[in-house]
């Protein structure tokens, strides 16, 4: 179906924050972005025994229960998700700003939507530690918190509870795109009249289905990430939170404020793991995104892309940008930063997106040094100062689960 040019104004993103390994909140998230820092470390998550690198978020373990953590009242939500969660609201006055767009539109008009892919699993992982060894029965603690903690809708819930909306909410689970599909839900739920504004984003925390999961793939890099490089051997995983607040431009917007100027989805539903080889999901995400937003490609400043760092994923992506924007738009990939978030791909690089916006760089891409010959897009090993107006970020997830949004300036 052709889109046509969308009639009524984009919509704002009148507030957003991040936490990753880079730290917590915008100003380090830049920091570490312009002083070419990675997040990056030897994997020491728990007991794992995988060699390889993670992303991993720092304080997570050292909150205290009830004073700060999950805060009075909200206990039984406590886990690493929702602990990183409250980091990301508690970031660059973001819980504010929350506030404020609850007091102008009422509590039932502020929707939640958010993504994640493996929610608060490591509880559920923990608790078969702990089972019967008689019985095998899961600890009476982990049953009556299962709905707070490991439960997909957990996230939403504990959000729209802390932030008290009563809005609707719903939480995403398409691999690595959940939270990049946030945007597009959102999206349609304002224009459709069900909210006036939204709370967008998504969180994805470290746990060992995903680190054995992604080992027993073959899928890991022992070192660092390296996208788009010659002699790249595999992804870093990470963790992270992010939200933004989407609200209409005719409440929010100011000179310079990022907006949401088109999304584009799809489900080429190729293969479980492995993109289409000739990237055709991944081309009518960004041809969506490129309609819904009535630009052409000649019109992208930069490319976010999803550069994971496998050998299949960065050259079918490679293939599928260079079909649509050619050659001569520069592109990177963040993920040597902070790792691949997965289920919070969308949010991270959505914010790096609206950072590159609002302080006229571009990211290099992080770790690699020689970029792989075959590769035909345009894709940079140093950073850029130079004005940027539209970014266009890419995430493509397993099954065949495509988003591409572009963001840019209004």
């Amino acid at each position: 179906m052709k889109l046509k040019k969308p009639a009524k104004k984009p919509l704002v993103l009148s507030a957003y924050t991040v936490v990753t390994a880079l730290g917590k909140g915008l100003e380090p998230t830049y920091a570490a972005l312009r002083s070419r820092r990675s997040g990056l470390r030897p994997c020491d998550f728990e007991d794992v025994g995988i060699k390889t690198y993670i992303g991993r978020a720092d304080g997570l373990e050292d909150l205290p229960v009830g004073s700060g953590s999950i805060t009075k009242g909200l206990e039984q939500f406590d886990c690493r998700n929702n602990r990183l969660a409250l980091l990301g609201l508690q970031q660059d006055g973001f819980t504010q700003a929350a506030i404020e767009a609850r007091e102008r539109y009422g509590t039932h008009r502020v929707a939640v939507i958010l993504g994640t892919s493996t929610s608060g699993i490591l509880v559920t992982e923990h608790a078969y530690r702990e089972r019967d060894p008689q019985t095998g029965a899961l600890p009476a603690s982990f049953i009556s918190r299962y709905r707070y903690t490991h439960n997909m809708f957990s996230l939403a819930h504990f959000v729209r509870a802390y932030l008290s909306l009563q809005g609707p909410a719903m939480v995403i689970s398409t691999a690595c795109s959940s939270s990049a599909k946030a945007f597009a839900t959102a999206s349609r739920f304002i224009e459709a009249g069900f909210c006036d504004a939204a709370i967008v984003g998504g969180v994805d925390s470290l746990c060992l289905t995903t680190l054995y999961g992604f080992g027993a793939l073959e899928l890991m890099s022992s070192g660092p990430c390296r996208p788009c490089d010659e002699d790249r051997d595999g992804l870093t995983l990470g963790e992270a939170a992010g939200f933004a607040l989407l609200e209409k431009a005719e409440r929010a917007a100011h000179a310079g404020a990022v907006a949401l100027l088109g999304y584009g989805e799809s489900c080429d539903g190729y293969h479980m793991s492995h993109p289409h080889p000739e990237g055709a999901g991944a081309i009518r995400a960004m041809q969506g995104a490129l309609l819904r937003s009535g630009l052409n490609p000649r019109d992208i400043d930069y490319i976010n892309l999803h550069g994971t760092a496998t050998r299949a994923n960065d050259s079918i992506e490679d293939k599928a940008v260079h079909s649509v924007f050619g050659s001569s738009i520069p592109c990177s990939s963040t993920k040597g930063w902070t790792g691949h978030t997965l289920g919070a791909a969308g949010i991270t690089e959505a914010v790096i997106a609206a950072i590159c916006l609002t302080r006229g760089f571009i990211p290099g891409t992080l770790n690699t040094t020689r970029v792989d010959s075959s590769l035909r897009s345009s894709v940079l090993l140093k950073n850029q100062e130079q004005p940027v107006r539209r970014v266009l970020s890419n995430i493509f997830g397993f099954g065949g689960n495509n988003c591409s949004l572009i963001l840019g300036t209004v």
